[in-house]
């Protein structure tokens, strides 16, 4: 389905006023597309289709993902915790995972922002520059 230049203004204007702080709000998010199904304003399935996808991609943008090969001290997850939100700002879903494969270091996934300082990266790039 073709989503019309309106419908994206439309459906983008709807995401900013669902902003709270710059940190979406769920609450706000679920009246929004109430208000918009009671509405049916011309065009509200591109308008919605289009505000789902930005909702979804706003959530991926503030969840990140870090692995490390063995469980991370408390001060050390609070230090990188505390620098990844220096870096994207508040409300970023932060989760922690075992991942073995690594070896060593970190892995971390905030969106499609991938850092990687594994031992198994390094590795991998030093067998690709033989």
């Amino acid at each position: 389905m073709k989503i019309s230049k309106q419908a994206r203004r439309d459906g983008k204007a709807l995401l900013n006023t669902c902003k709270v702080r710059g940190v979406l709000d769920e609450a706000r998010v679920r009246q929004t597309v109430g208000a918009v199904i009671a509405q049916k304003p011309r065009g509200y399935v591109g308008i919605l289709s289009h505000f789902q996808r930005l909702v979804k991609l706003d959530i991926e943008r503030r969840s990140a993902r870090i692995e490390s090969a063995a469980q991370l001290s408390d001060s050390l997850a609070a230090s990188v915790k505390a620098n990844l939100t220096a870096r994207y700002g508040q409300g970023l879903n932060v989760t922690f995972a075992v991942n073995k494969e690594l070896i060593g270091g970190l892995r971390v996934k905030v969106g499609s922002d991938v850092f990687d300082g594994s031992v198994k990266a390094r590795l991998a790039e030093l067998e690709s520059s033989f």
